[in-house]
């Protein structure tokens, strides 16, 4: 998300002003995808793969309406449809209190922007790092800790993005602990200008589509470019009561203010929806919890109304769901 260390009230306008409105009435309503043990390939109704590659349609569409009645009544799909609502704003919340979501997962933060450690036998990666040296001490190295993940043990920070809201901790970690910091190529010279005094020293370079492996456990890091030119949407096994599941972990919500980003950012999404897909994804993550509902899961998680299910396990065929109303939603500020 955009952009600094602001206050309260700041940091949110900032985050809404990230997202972009819906537009319009809807002419084509959407077929629902089919269950989560069904198969998982796009639900019809959804918009065509020629938009995608510049190809016209003809006829009036309202990719807003149809990405709203995709969502149906799934808690997770219409939270981020409200997050690209005119005038969204995130809702006030006090900061989550640290949360094991996976056997080997465990996310951190604030109400706006969390870290997400992914625990090997040989260490820690983490993906993102906060808004500022200052929270990686005084939130994220604590938090870590009351949940047995020792920060010692990092030895990887991913960061999604280059904006501070996700390096801002990643050189405190780096200087304390020896932690390496890793962006792709483009997001480096993107932090490089940001005015933050936490940028960190540039460091190891993303590959698009790189492996990372730490103590048995593999983190792709394929490129999807739309938020920033160089945003990073790691995919990853995570385990819950000791059965194995696949993890997304979109790296930047937000469209970018120029047309060609929000054409980048659309490739990026199909693309990576087809990554899911072949990866058996079936687990939603997102860095910035009010856009999914995140910290709502969370919270049921800590205070046992999930039950026996974790709430971010969607299964394949609502994860992919979630990337076709991700895709109406882009869809439709370049259709308006």
């Amino acid at each position: 998300m955009d952009l600094l260390r602001h206050a309260e009230l700041s940091r949110r306008a900032v985050l809404a002003a990230a997202f972009v409105p819906l537009v319009g009435c809807a002419r084509e309503p959407a077929a629902r995808a089919g269950n989560d043990a069904g198969s998982s390939a796009p639900a019809s109704g959804t918009a065509s793969s020629a938009a995608a590659t510049g190809e016209s349609r003809t006829g009036p569409t309202d990719y807003g309406e149809r990405a709203v009645e995709l969502a149906g009544d799934d808690p997770v799909l219409l939270a981020l449809v409200a997050a690209f609502t005119p005038g969204w704003l995130p809702p006030e919340a006090p900061d989550p209190e640290p949360t094991r979501i996976f056997d080997n997962v465990t996310v951190v933060g604030t109400d706006f922007v969390s870290a997400t450690a992914v625990e090997t036998s040989d260490g820690v990666i983490l993906v993102d790092a906060l808004e500022s040296r200052e929270q990686a001490a005084d939130i994220l190295v604590p938090e870590l800790r009351s949940l047995g993940v020792d920060p010692a043990r990092i030895k990887y920070v991913v960061v999604a993005h280059g904006h501070a809201d996700h390096f801002g901790g990643a050189q405190y970690l780096a200087d304390r602990y020896g932690a390496r910091v890793l962006m792709s190529p483009t997001d480096w010279d993107v932090a490089a200008k940001d005015s933050s005094p936490d940028v960190p020293e540039r460091d190891l370079e993303i590959a698009d589509g790189q492996r990372l492996t730490l103590g048995g456990t593999t983190m792709r890091l394929p490129y999807t470019p739309g938020h920033t030119p160089g945003t990073v949407s790691p995919v990853f096994p995570v385990w819950w009561k000791g059965r194995r599941h696949t993890a997304m972990l979109w790296g930047g919500t937000g469209l970018p203010e120029p047309m060609s980003g929000k054409r980048d950012y659309l490739r990026s999404v199909i693309d990576y929806a087809a990554l899911m897909r072949r990866s058996g994804v079936d687990v939603e993550l997102n860095n910035h919890g009010q856009t999914d509902g995140g910290l709502d899961r969370m919270r049921a998680l800590r205070d046992g109304t999930a039950g026996d299910k974790n709430p971010f396990v969607l299964g394949r065929a609502r994860a992919q769901r979630f990337m076709q109303v991700l895709e109406l939603l882009v869809r439709d500020k370049l259709d308006g």
